[in-house]
């Protein structure tokens, strides 16, 4: 238990710290791709659609497990409490509530790593669905473009 003690907080925070690094490197990764994505050079919507969603995939998966890795960290953290108080044989209230208090720490941590990330996943949802209708008018526009010509072409 005295690892746990003496270790928690490094452990709670050093995976949400890697969670945070992950998910802002494909959000950075991702605005980039989309800054230079060329969708001329795609013959198919699907194609697109598997090249512009590339990483989101993670990014929302850290947006939706980084509250359970504060919540488990705040667990812990009341676990120790309630060890070190059983320990004591003793109650005092401002050790319980300090325990308590530090414990929650990890919760908050982990909706400040959950909630930019959400935010992030969902702007980029809507820069997907921008490049995919500028594809699909792309396409459109050819699509007339070929049938006027085809049309100029048996007309003379």
């Amino acid at each position: 238990m005295d690892f746990l003690r003496d270790n928690l907080d490094y452990m709670v925070f050093g995976i949400l710290g890697l969670m945070s690094f992950f998910m802002l490197w494909f959000v950075i990764e991702r605005y980039f791709y989309f800054a230079r994505v060329k969708v001329e050079g795609f013959t198919h919507e699907d194609n697109l659609n598997v090249s512009l969603t590339q990483n989101l995939t993670v990014i929302s998966t850290i947006a939706a497990n980084a509250p359970y890795v504060g919540l488990l960290g705040t667990v812990l953290g009341i676990i120790i409490t309630f060890y070190d108080m059983g320990q004591g044989g003793k109650i005092d209230v401002q050790n319980i509530m300090t325990g308590l208090a530090l414990a929650l720490k990890a919760t908050a941590g982990g909706l400040l790593v959950a909630i930019p990330a959400i935010i992030f996943y969902n702007a980029l949802l809507r820069k997907v669905d921008v490049v995919t209708a500028r594809w699909r008018e792309f396409r459109d526009t050819q699509n007339t473009t070929n049938a006027t010509n085809k049309e100029a072409q048996n007309n003379s």
